[in-house]
Protein backbone atom coordinates (compact mmCIF):
# COMPACT_ATOMS: atom_id res chain seq x y z
CA UNK A 1 0.00 0.00 0.00
CA UNK A 2 1.50 3.29 -0.97
CA UNK A 3 2.38 6.66 1.16
CA UNK A 4 0.43 9.56 0.26
CA UNK A 5 0.63 12.69 1.51
CA UNK A 6 -2.49 15.19 3.12
CA UNK A 7 -2.83 18.18 5.06
CA UNK A 8 -4.73 18.43 7.91
CA UNK A 9 -5.52 22.12 9.35
CA UNK A 10 -2.90 23.39 7.61
CA UNK A 11 -0.41 20.39 8.51
CA UNK A 12 0.71 18.20 6.19
CA UNK A 13 1.24 14.63 7.23
CA UNK A 14 1.53 11.04 5.87
CA UNK A 15 -0.65 7.95 6.11
CA UNK A 16 -1.33 5.12 3.92
CA UNK A 17 -3.52 5.33 1.43
CA UNK A 18 -6.91 3.97 2.55
CA UNK A 19 -6.35 4.25 5.90
CA UNK A 20 -9.16 5.79 7.87
CA UNK A 21 -8.75 9.98 8.39
CA UNK A 22 -9.65 9.54 11.93
CA UNK A 23 -7.05 7.44 12.48
CA UNK A 24 -4.80 9.29 10.66
CA UNK A 25 -5.24 12.19 12.96
CA UNK A 26 -5.12 11.51 16.06
CA UNK A 27 -1.81 9.56 15.47
CA UNK A 28 -0.23 12.48 14.24
CA UNK A 29 -1.45 14.28 17.45
CA UNK A 30 -4.33 15.87 15.84
CA UNK A 31 -7.30 15.62 17.88
CA UNK A 32 -11.03 14.58 16.58
CA UNK A 33 -13.68 14.31 19.00
CA UNK A 34 -14.85 10.56 18.57
CA UNK A 35 -16.47 7.96 21.07
CA UNK A 36 -17.55 4.77 18.54
CA UNK A 37 -14.39 4.59 16.83
CA UNK A 38 -12.41 1.26 17.89
CA UNK A 39 -8.40 0.80 16.32
CA UNK A 40 -8.65 -1.55 13.50
CA UNK A 41 -12.33 -2.06 12.24
CA UNK A 42 -12.57 -1.94 9.26
CA UNK A 43 -16.33 -0.67 8.34
CA UNK A 44 -17.04 1.87 11.35
CA UNK A 45 -20.41 2.69 13.00
CA UNK A 46 -19.69 6.26 12.40
CA UNK A 47 -23.09 6.03 15.53
CA UNK A 48 -21.60 9.08 17.57
CA UNK A 49 -21.85 11.88 14.75
CA UNK A 50 -18.87 13.82 16.47
CA UNK A 51 -16.17 13.24 14.39
CA UNK A 52 -17.19 15.33 11.52
CA UNK A 53 -14.40 17.07 9.24
CA UNK A 54 -14.65 19.04 6.26
CA UNK A 55 -12.76 18.33 3.22
CA UNK A 56 -11.61 20.70 0.02
CA UNK A 57 -13.54 19.87 -2.63
CA UNK A 58 -16.52 17.88 -1.12
CA UNK A 59 -20.44 19.36 -0.30
CA UNK A 60 -20.68 18.64 2.79
CA UNK A 61 -18.87 17.69 5.99
CA UNK A 62 -18.43 13.63 6.55
CA UNK A 63 -17.55 11.48 9.26
CA UNK A 64 -13.48 11.29 9.36
CA UNK A 65 -13.59 7.34 11.19
CA UNK A 66 -15.67 6.32 7.37
CA UNK A 67 -13.52 8.75 4.94
CA UNK A 68 -10.11 6.91 3.41
CA UNK A 69 -7.46 9.36 3.36
CA UNK A 70 -5.82 9.85 -0.32
CA UNK A 71 -3.54 11.69 -1.98
CA UNK A 72 -3.38 15.57 -1.37
CA UNK A 73 -6.66 15.77 0.32
CA UNK A 74 -7.23 18.96 2.25
CA UNK A 75 -8.88 18.37 5.66
CA UNK A 76 -10.21 20.92 8.52
CA UNK A 77 -11.43 19.82 11.49
CA UNK A 78 -12.92 22.90 12.75
CA UNK A 79 -15.26 25.14 10.88
CA UNK A 80 -18.46 26.61 11.43
CA UNK A 81 -20.40 23.68 9.84
CA UNK A 82 -18.32 21.12 11.68
CA UNK A 83 -18.71 23.08 15.14
CA UNK A 84 -22.20 23.49 14.68
CA UNK A 85 -22.75 19.61 13.84
CA UNK A 86 -20.55 17.99 16.60
CA UNK A 87 -21.53 20.61 18.97
CA UNK A 88 -25.66 19.41 18.39
CA UNK A 89 -24.54 16.17 18.61
CA UNK A 90 -22.92 16.05 21.63
CA UNK A 91 -25.18 17.70 23.43
CA UNK A 92 -27.47 14.93 22.11
CA UNK A 93 -25.46 12.38 23.80
CA UNK A 94 -25.77 14.66 27.34
CA UNK A 95 -29.36 14.90 27.15
CA UNK A 96 -29.40 11.74 27.92
CA UNK A 97 -26.29 10.74 29.74
CA UNK A 98 -26.12 10.86 33.54
CA UNK A 99 -24.35 13.47 34.93
CA UNK A 100 -22.84 12.95 37.76
CA UNK A 101 -19.39 13.25 37.24
CA UNK A 102 -17.98 13.19 40.78
CA UNK A 103 -19.71 9.76 41.83
CA UNK A 104 -18.43 8.09 38.31
CA UNK A 105 -15.61 6.07 38.22
CA UNK A 106 -13.90 7.36 35.06
CA UNK A 107 -14.05 11.21 36.49
CA UNK A 108 -11.05 12.66 34.72
CA UNK A 109 -10.66 9.70 32.08
CA UNK A 110 -13.98 10.21 30.50
CA UNK A 111 -14.23 10.56 26.80
CA UNK A 112 -17.10 12.93 27.33
CA UNK A 113 -15.06 15.12 29.26
CA UNK A 114 -11.79 15.32 26.96
CA UNK A 115 -14.47 16.75 24.28
CA UNK A 116 -15.79 19.22 26.10
CA UNK A 117 -12.51 19.89 27.53
CA UNK A 118 -10.68 19.84 23.84
CA UNK A 119 -13.66 22.15 22.58
CA UNK A 120 -14.20 24.45 25.76
CA UNK A 121 -17.81 23.57 25.88
CA UNK A 122 -19.55 23.09 29.28
CA UNK A 123 -20.29 19.88 30.37
CA UNK A 124 -24.41 20.47 30.64
CA UNK A 125 -26.99 20.55 27.88
CA UNK A 126 -27.78 24.50 27.36
CA UNK A 127 -30.02 23.84 24.68
CA UNK A 128 -32.26 20.96 25.05
CA UNK A 129 -34.67 19.23 27.25
CA UNK A 130 -32.25 16.61 29.85
CA UNK A 131 -34.52 13.54 29.07
CA UNK A 132 -33.02 10.79 31.34
CA UNK A 133 -34.65 7.87 32.14
CA UNK A 134 -33.80 6.23 34.67
CA UNK A 135 -33.25 2.24 33.90
CA UNK A 136 -32.43 0.02 36.13
CA UNK A 137 -28.49 -0.51 37.34
CA UNK A 138 -27.47 -4.30 36.48
CA UNK A 139 -25.34 -5.33 39.16
CA UNK A 140 -25.94 -8.87 39.25
CA UNK A 141 -22.24 -10.02 37.28
CA UNK A 142 -19.62 -10.80 40.64
CA UNK A 143 -17.00 -8.43 38.34
CA UNK A 144 -18.57 -5.94 36.51
CA UNK A 145 -21.68 -3.24 36.89
CA UNK A 146 -23.63 -2.15 33.84
CA UNK A 147 -25.17 1.32 34.31
CA UNK A 148 -27.45 1.91 31.05
CA UNK A 149 -27.85 5.86 32.59
CA UNK A 150 -24.45 6.49 31.41
CA UNK A 151 -23.97 4.77 28.10
CA UNK A 152 -23.64 6.51 24.98
CA UNK A 153 -24.96 3.66 22.61
CA UNK A 154 -21.28 4.24 21.12
CA UNK A 155 -21.58 0.28 20.57
CA UNK A 156 -17.59 -0.45 21.53
CA UNK A 157 -18.68 -2.81 23.89
CA UNK A 158 -20.90 -4.82 21.86
CA UNK A 159 -18.49 -5.32 18.93
CA UNK A 160 -15.76 -6.16 21.69
CA UNK A 161 -18.12 -8.79 23.56
CA UNK A 162 -18.70 -10.56 19.93
CA UNK A 163 -15.17 -10.51 19.16
CA UNK A 164 -13.38 -11.19 22.34
CA UNK A 165 -15.83 -12.20 24.66
CA UNK A 166 -19.27 -14.27 25.03
CA UNK A 167 -21.01 -12.28 22.74
CA UNK A 168 -23.62 -11.95 24.88
CA UNK A 169 -24.32 -7.46 24.00
CA UNK A 170 -26.19 -6.33 21.58
CA UNK A 171 -28.72 -3.41 20.96
CA UNK A 172 -32.23 -3.36 21.66
CA UNK A 173 -35.37 -0.65 20.73
CA UNK A 174 -34.86 2.17 18.56
CA UNK A 175 -34.65 6.04 18.33
CA UNK A 176 -35.07 7.39 22.50
CA UNK A 177 -35.27 3.32 23.91
CA UNK A 178 -32.51 2.28 21.85
CA UNK A 179 -29.92 0.50 24.61
CA UNK A 180 -27.43 -2.25 24.60
CA UNK A 181 -28.41 -5.05 27.02
CA UNK A 182 -28.29 -9.00 26.43
CA UNK A 183 -29.82 -11.42 24.75
CA UNK A 184 -33.28 -11.75 25.65
CA UNK A 185 -32.73 -8.81 28.14
CA UNK A 186 -31.12 -11.21 30.92
CA UNK A 187 -29.63 -10.00 34.08
CA UNK A 188 -25.29 -10.18 32.94
CA UNK A 189 -25.26 -13.12 35.80
CA UNK A 190 -28.12 -15.16 33.49
CA UNK A 191 -26.44 -14.26 29.92
CA UNK A 192 -23.40 -16.55 29.71
CA UNK A 193 -21.10 -13.59 30.23
CA UNK A 194 -17.80 -14.88 31.72
CA UNK A 195 -16.82 -12.07 33.23
CA UNK A 196 -13.19 -10.94 30.69
CA UNK A 197 -13.73 -7.64 31.22
CA UNK A 198 -13.25 -6.57 27.70
CA UNK A 199 -16.06 -4.23 27.48
CA UNK A 200 -14.83 -2.51 30.14
CA UNK A 201 -11.40 -1.72 28.48
CA UNK A 202 -13.25 -0.27 25.68
CA UNK A 203 -16.73 1.50 27.58
CA UNK A 204 -15.59 5.49 26.67
CA UNK A 205 -17.78 6.76 29.92
CA UNK A 206 -18.66 4.79 33.20
CA UNK A 207 -21.58 2.54 31.95
CA UNK A 208 -19.32 -0.56 32.60
CA UNK A 209 -17.18 -0.54 35.41
CA UNK A 210 -15.22 -3.22 37.37
CA UNK A 211 -16.34 -4.01 41.10
CA UNK A 212 -14.05 -4.28 43.66
CA UNK A 213 -13.44 -7.50 44.81
CA UNK A 214 -13.09 -7.88 48.52
CA UNK A 215 -10.29 -10.55 49.06
CA UNK A 216 -11.39 -12.53 52.80
CA UNK A 217 -8.04 -14.21 54.51
CA UNK A 218 -8.67 -17.43 56.27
Amino acid sequence: MRTVTLTIDGRAVQAREGEKLLRVALENGIYIPNLCAIPGVEHPAAACRLCFVEIEGYSRPVTACTEPVVEGMVVSTRSPRVDRLVLTAFELLLSNHRLDCASCSRNRTCELQKIARERRWPLRVKRLRKLERNLPVDDSSPVLRYDPNRCVLCGRCVWVCREKGAGVLGFAGRGFERRVTTFGDVPLSQSGCTGCGECIKVCPVGALTEKEIAIISV
